[in-house]
């Protein structure tokens, strides 16, 4: 029997992830030709099926389930392999491939990418920004070495670091009876109409929870995807949502005439930390990096 090479099962894998052809191809940087014959060659060399293919989609097989978690090993394990030779030389003299979810990348990155570039100029960070369970998985198939997120998120098999709690405060319009309270409790916008972003974002879950409120018990007759909607949304008085101060101090609300009040209560706030593969040799860099990232802040 043929070896394997690395490039097919990584096409392999890609198609597992996005179960797309298409997308995989996109994912890969290649023509989805070139992506379907490597995965074609690969099921050649090992004599079986991996994917059941019909106009319905694409389904692993049986022996494709264990042959996916076996290519995901290898992919990370080569992965570590390369990682170990970037580890021995001077640290942040190679590159490094960074995840950051939406609600934080576009307020700190220009900040903290312009600070790393001034420390270490033959540093090479190339961002990838995309919700949180999508950089999760790309992190453990090895096409990302770190992410910078909003804490706690469920995953397995990695380490993270907090390092600063990100305030919330809440957005409304500058007459709204609640910016007249002394005191402002999370209690009081429970019946309030407030606007959060869709399923699926973390920030929502963490807003929720700072707030002591369950997505079953809240009125919020409007979700949107982007918190440049919602601020939207509210200059138009269809209702109140809490923003991350990170995105207030950002500007974000430039142009309108929306302001905002602190709750006088604490740990009304999401924690903003780093994550990483358990075994990933390069966390002496990774933790390395969080300072950075504190110090541009």
């Amino acid at each position: 029997m043929h070896m394997p090479t690395l490039k097919q099962l990584k096409y392999f894998c890609a198609v597992v992830e996005s179960k797309h052809f298409g997308r995989a191809a996109k994912s890969c940087y290649v023509s989805q030709s070139t992506l379907s014959s490597g995965v074609a060659e690969l099921e050649e060399k090992l004599e079986v099926t991996l994917l059941e293919r019909d106009n319905k989609g694409i389904r692993l097989t049986a022996i494709g389930r264990e042959i996916h978690q076996r290519s995901m090993d290898i992919l990370n394990s080569t992965g570590d392999l390369v990682s170990i030779a970037s580890a021995a030389k001077e640290p942040f003299s190679t590159e490094l491939r960074l995840g950051v979810i939406p609600t934080i990348a576009p307020f700190i990155l220009p900040t903290m990418l312009s600070h790393i570039r001034n420390k270490h100029p033959s540093f090479k960070i190339y961002v990838k920004e995309y919700l949180s369970r999508h950089l999760i998985d790309n992190l453990h198939s090895g096409d990302l070495d770190l992410l910078l997120l909003a804490l706690p998120f469920p995953a397995d098999h990695v380490t993270t670091q907090h390092l600063f709690y990100d305030e919330f405060v809440l957005t409304c319009l500058p007459n709204y009876k609640l910016l007249k309270q002394k005191k402002l409790k999370v209690s009081d916008i429970k019946s309030e109409e407030l606007l959060l972003l869709e399923d699926g974002h973390c920030i929502r879950d963490h807003a929720l929870d700072a707030c002591k409120m369950k997505a079953d018990g809240l009125y919020s007759p409007y979700q949107a995807t982007s918190l440049n909607t919602i601020i939207q949304m509210v200059a138009n008085d269809m209702g109140v949502t809490i923003l991350p101060k990170m995105a207030v101090d950002a500007k974000i609300l430039r142009g309108t005439e929306l302001s905002t009040k602190q709750f006088d209560e604490p740990h009304v706030w999401r924690s903003i930390g780093l994550m990483w593969r358990n075994k990933s040799p390069r966390q002496a860099e990774f933790r390395a990096m969080g300072q950075l990232i504190l110090e541009s802040l």
